[in-house]
């Protein structure tokens, strides 16, 4: 039987050799390199299973390693050792392509463990080719748009190891079907899926309800209570709305994800083994700016960022999920009028995938007979459709800015929207991200002016 051959690239010598001899007692084939430039030589001579790189390093350094392999093998897996709190690094290093990170220092049980499941990965890991990939028969990720098969790649990647993941994206894109994905991928599949939503449970309850109190730690705690870190031993825990965490509960969770420790309400220190994904349709790093968000959590909980499309981003997978709603709501028989379609697809969907959803479901139980008609849609896409406007622009003879014209666009979007910029970008028919560029780029503020709202 052949074993696995692991590649350690690592400028210090003792940590090199305490790497070595403990992978070669665990069973592993094992080649060491003292620089980059040594382990990009035995990486094209070897072809090794695994390569573990270090980050800092003189003269190429880790991320330069990085990049260079996957150039030349794409599929290879690259585990990078970072410095103990140099979460900045770690992020980086999985933007370019590696499979995880370790933290120094760690114990040779850790890196076994890392090890273990990427070659757990590398063996179970199957190309996507479908347009529906199922999770339960509750929880689809519908799609074959580039950006869901770009998407699917990186949450096929990050879910074999575990690193906390950040979901972002407008409401109703399917954060918590993307959460699912990853824990169904990962390792924890077997293990519990806990789903929190920060932003429903009263603050003054979300301690107790995250980190669980024990009788008599305040009035009406009657008996002793798991939170749902203690629930979701072993599994994920999902954090939708994080973006609403109070300001005063977030050292907590901080504590959680960096030492795998919770304190109950009232109770003592206990050990937890939970991999914790995020969700927010929040401006997170506008909360670090305002304060109202911890800049160590974020980077805590941002190991791994991926950002969710809108449907208008992905016109293309409508018909897929209209088919796919049609088949959940029983209506399998039911075809659509050739106009609508169309007209699906032309209306921007500022609920995305959530209101299309009610917007199906709504249709297959007022139509009759076999066909869904243009009369069966509801009356915010006909009146999309029947929306009008005067598209012409009387140029004067001295010219005009195009720049203000963009510039003024934005700003009536944004008064139209009650400075909502989700709505504003739906109502421009542009994608959130281009909208905050835009109005980054003309220095239009993110609130609603003062003035403006005091004349209101």
């Amino acid at each position: 039987m052949t074993h696995p051959l692991i590649l350690i690239i690592d400028d210090d010598d003792s940590l090199r050799r305490v790497m070595e001899l403990s992978l070669l007692g665990a069973g592993y084939s094992v080649a060491t390199a003292e620089n980059g430039r040594q382990g990009l030589e035995l990486f094209e001579q070897l072809n090794p299973d695994v390569v573990v790189t270090d980050v800092q390093m003189p003269e190429l350094t880790g991320y330069e390693v990085l990049e260079q392999i996957k150039q030349k093998k794409p599929e290879t897996l690259v585990i990078v050792i970072t410095a103990f709190g140099s979460i900045d690094k770690a992020v980086k290093a999985m933007k370019l392509g590696a499979y995880d990170y370790i933290t120094k220092p760690f114990g040779r049980d850790v890196l076994r463990l890392v090890l273990g499941k990427a070659l757990e990965y590398r063996d179970r890991r199957t190309t996507r080719s479908s347009g529906v990939r199922e999770t339960s028969s509750d929880n689809l990720i519908v799609g074959q748009s580039p950006q869901i098969k770009n998407l699917l790649e990186m949450v096929t990647r990050v879910a074999a190891t575990d690193a906390t993941v950040l979901l972002t994206g407008e409401s109703g894109t399917g954060k918590e079907v993307f959460a699912r994905e990853i824990h169904r991928l990962s390792t924890r599949q077997d293990k519990p899926f806990v789903a929190v939503n920060c932003a429903a449970i009263p603050s003054e309850l979300l301690e107790s309800e995250l980190f669980g109190h024990i009788k008599g730690a305040f009035t009406g705690a009657v008996r002793n209570r798991e939170g749902h870190f203690q629930q979701a031993h072993g599994g994920t825990l999902f954090l939708d709305e994080i973006g609403e965490l109070p300001l005063a509960l977030q050292p907590k969770l901080l504590r959680a994800l960096q030492e795998k420790q919770i304190e109950p309400v009232g109770g003592i220190t206990q050990d937890v083994d939970v991999r914790v994904v995020a969700a927010t349709n929040r401006d997170l790093e506008q909360a670090l700016r305002d304060q109202s968000f911890r800049e160590d959590l974020y980077y805590r909980l941002a190991v791994v960022t991926l950002d969710l499309p809108t449907l208008r981003e992905r016109q293309e997978d409508i018909p897929l999920f209209v088919d796919h709603f049609l088949k959940n709501f029983d209506a399998t028989g039911v075809t659509l009028a050739e106009d609508v379609m169309p007209l699906l697809m032309r209306y921007p969907w500022p609920g995305n995938i959530r209101e299309l959803a009610n917007a199906v479901e709504r249709m297959t139980v007022l139509h009759t007979g076999e066909q869904i008609g243009v009369d069966d849609l509801p009356a915010k896409i006909l009146q999309n459709r029947q929306e009008k406007f005067d598209t012409s622009i009387r140029l004067p003879q001295q010219g005009y800015s195009l720049a203000e014209l963009e510039k003024q666009a934005v700003v009536d979007a944004l008064q139209k929207n009650n400075w909502n910029q989700s709505r504003a970008a739906a109502f421009l028919h542009i994608p959130r991200h281009t909208l905050i560029y835009r109005m980054e780029k003309y220095d239009i503020p993110r609130k609603k002016p003062e003035t403006e709202a005091k004349e209101k």
